[in-house]
């Protein structure tokens, strides 16, 4: 069974930054993607970045500029670096893992139970 663990949430004041860490766990050859979506109050669920095994990304355009997502592919851990944070980013952020191929050879798609992050004024 594979599980994804969130971690580093939490209150932060607005132009302030927190880091976001991903940890997957379980039978796992490879993971082809991993990322962040994030879902505010209201909203829908939006992607916010993510990143390949080859390490190509790709960002929302609300946070081009102030987020870096990177991975460590032996720990199958991704990280989300939040600067410059916003009100707007409130929202509890998801991390996701998809193409999750197993010694079963089964291929998935897998999400974490969320972590909240609240900026506030």
């Amino acid at each position: 069974q594979v599980q994804l663990v969130e971690s580093g949430g939490g209150l932060v004041q607005a132009g302030g930054s927190l880091r976001l860490s991903c940890a997957a766990s379980g039978s796992i050859v490879s993971i082809r993607a991993m990322g962040w979506f994030r879902q505010a109050p209201g909203k829908q669920r939006e992607l916010v970045a993510t990143i390949t095994s080859g390490g190509i990304t790709n960002y929302a355009d609300s946070v081009k500029g102030r987020f870096t997502i990177s991975r460590d592919n032996a720990k199958n851990t991704v990280y989300l670096q939040m600067n410059s944070l916003k009100l707007e980013d409130t929202a509890v952020y998801y991390c996701n893992a998809e193409g999750v191929i197993t010694p079963m050879l089964s291929v998935g798609n897998y999400w974490g139970k969320g972590t909240l992050v609240t900026v506030v004024s």
